[in-house]
């Protein structure tokens, strides 16, 4: 009897032991990083479709989506610095609550206008420099399935892809690259003053981006208030090209450990 209870102990510590390590592992990811995988293409070439990375959670301090259960054992930000322009921020869609990824382009107090396909920053143009073609392949991307769109269409599946990329810079002198499918209304837009407390976003993909150059009422982004912020992106830390992390032969293994710019 002695020697079936020294088991039955044992068994239950075992268990205990894992308990307490799926609950300190689900405290980590809620207090400080969170996974998130990209499902499309409006960050690209920024991100691809497959990327995986984990958000820095406590980059700007607290916000309602980046605390335990969406309050905050202590009200408002007491660390982390403010959003940058050009940081790529994971946040919450004010309207659906969709969880999006985009760069941050207008602080509070910013007027934003797109001109011609070019970001006008209070009133001065984000100067653009041609950096050459981004290419893909014309096939069915991730789980969704869906074919990328191409400045060189009409392309037949399997062959090459094409999007004019440029260098984009803000004037800190901070820049990136973004990509140009067509002249699409997006290209122009009205003048958009950031209110207090929100944040400006745009896509990379600057022709395959829903952010917020687009009114929530009509079914956009729109200004993004910082309690939806749920972090910063900084690596991509594991990437896959197929329908399911998975299948090992579409892993993308010179995208691992990726620093975003």
């Amino acid at each position: 009897m002695a020697a079936k209870t020294g088991k039955s102990d044992g068994l239950w510590e075992t268990v205990k032991t894992i308990l307490w390590a799926l609950v300190i592992a689900g405290v980590f990811r809620t207090l400080f990083f969170q996974p998130f995988w990209i499902p499309s293409g409006s960050m690209k070439e920024t991100l691809l479709i497959g990327d995986f990375l984990f958000v820095n959670k406590m980059a700007y301090g607290y916000s309602r989506w980046s605390c335990p259960f969406g309050a905050c054992p202590i009200p408002g930000r007491i660390f982390g610095r403010e959003p940058e322009r050009g940081d790529i921020v994971v946040f919450r869609h004010p309207v659906t609550g969709a969880d999006f990824i985009k760069r941050v382009i207008g602080l509070p107090g910013d007027r934003v206008q797109m001109r011609d396909g070019l970001v006008i920053l209070n009133g001065e143009e984000m100067p653009q420099e041609p950096a050459g073609i981004f290419e893909e392949v014309f096939e069915r991307q991730g789980p969704i399935g869906q074919f990328p769109r191409c400045s060189n269409a009409p392309v037949g599946e399997g062959g090459i892809c094409e999007k004019e990329r440029f260098r984009e810079t803000f004037p800190s002198g901070r820049s990136h690259i973004v990509l140009n499918i067509d002249d699409s209304f997006m290209d122009n837009t009205p003048a958009f003053t950031v209110p207090e407390g929100h944040f400006f976003f745009i896509g990379d993909n600057r022709d395959n981006s829903q952010d917020s150059r687009t009114p929530q009422s009509v079914g956009g982004v729109g200004m993004v208030p910082f309690e939806n912020l749920i972090g910063r992106a900084n690596h991509v830390v594991f990437s896959s090209a197929g329908r399911s992390m998975l299948y090992f032969w579409t892993w993308r293994p010179d995208r691992f450990f990726v620093r975003l710019e």
